[in-house]
């Protein structure tokens, strides 16, 4: 087979033992159109307010989160998924360990 491929048979096996008061970050896929990152959160730990230049989607493996979207109050939990526009302003605050997927659509 020519063709290439990224295959993940458990995304929270990727990224385990998330170490107290920390949080983990592992790149799975950098291609042109989309980045895909996995992200461990440890109980108490937070994404401050920001935004990005490009659309994203949020899938949450594990856990659960209190996430602002614009200014809109959103709990997430394993399954949420979440699309947010360019430039919208968001953050996190993990409520238990979570993972978390992260996917850049680049254009």
């Amino acid at each position: 087979m020519t063709d290439s491929y990224t295959y993940f048979a458990d995304l929270a096996r990727e990224i385990q033992n998330i170490p107290t008061d920390s949080i983990l970050s592992r790149s799975l896929l950098n291609e042109k159109a989309v980045k895909g990152t996995l992200f461990g959160f440890d109980k108490g730990q937070e994404l401050t307010e920001h935004t990005a230049a490009y659309p994203a989607i949020l899938y949450f493996v594990e856990g659960e989160a209190d996430l602002t979207l614009g200014g809109d109050q959103k709990e997430a939990r394993a399954g949420t998924w979440v699309y947010m526009p360019p430039h919208l302003p968001h953050s996190l605050v993990a409520r238990t360990p979570v993972v978390m997927l992260l996917l850049l659509i680049m254009g």
